[in-house]
């Protein structure tokens, strides 16, 4: 089983990538996170990405593809995974389409996960984290023991990324960037769109049945 998890900051499919996950042994591979294990490796991807980060800069194309080449070879790979946030351009989806040639393999599902702007903007924007154990609250969905307070005793501040001006910005870029790519699946028959204005449970639901083609029990 091999998926595509589409969908702006704070839709949620991060959440969904984690459970189906779980359920089905296959790996969670998330541009972030394989960012974060190249550079503790150390590895010549790693390194490369780490110098853009480390200079301010956005990671180049060209070294987040070869991160995910590089990621694929992995043996955990073998029986499917989860791409969370790969590819975000079309020219990150036609290397991925050569990649996976190259290995006579081919992607099974792309699940774009959909919310309304207002919807999101409140996901996002009512996030706070802890700078000492790196908690996250959500002062709606997920609200700390006391109002404003980490249970570890630090106050809990608001990230730059989560302000609702910010969040607002990153929405626009995101749209602009991955509308040509959700069209470029649905000409391919690959795209499912997941209404995610639900339950976590409930958008689990979707899923399965977006990529099993029958509603879960």
């Amino acid at each position: 089983m091999r998926l595509i998890f589409l969908g702006p900051p704070g839709v949620g499919k991060g959440t969904q990538a984690e459970k189906l996950s779980k359920e089905y042994r296959i790996p969670h591979i998330a541009t972030g996170d394989m960012l974060r294990t190249a550079m503790a490796k150390k590895t010549p991807v790693g390194m490369e990405a780490k110098s853009y980060i480390d200079a301010g800069k956005l990671v180049p194309d060209d070294v987040i593809i070869n991160l995910v080449a590089e990621r694929l070879k992995e043996p955990d790979t073998s029986a499917g995974y989860i791409l969370d946030g790969f590819p975000r351009t079309i020219k990150q989806a036609e290397a991925l389409s050569k990649i996976l040639k190259e290995n006579r393999q081919g992607i099974d599902r792309v699940l774009y996960f959909d919310l309304n702007e207002e919807e999101l903007v409140k996901r996002i924007a009512g996030r706070r984290s802890c700078p000492a154990c790196q908690k996250v609250y959500h002062t709606s969905f997920n609200p700390p023991p006391q109002e404003g307070i980490c249970s570890c005793g630090t106050a809990l501040v608001q990230r730059k990324d989560d302000r609702p001006e910010t969040v607002k910005a990153r929405l626009v870029v995101y749209r602009n960037e991955t509308s040509p790519l959700i069209q470029h699946y649905r000409e391919q028959g690959l795209l499912s769109q997941i209404d995610a204005d639900a339950g976590v449970d409930d958008v689990t639901g979707r899923v399965k049945e977006a990529v099993l083609g029958k509603k879960s029990s």
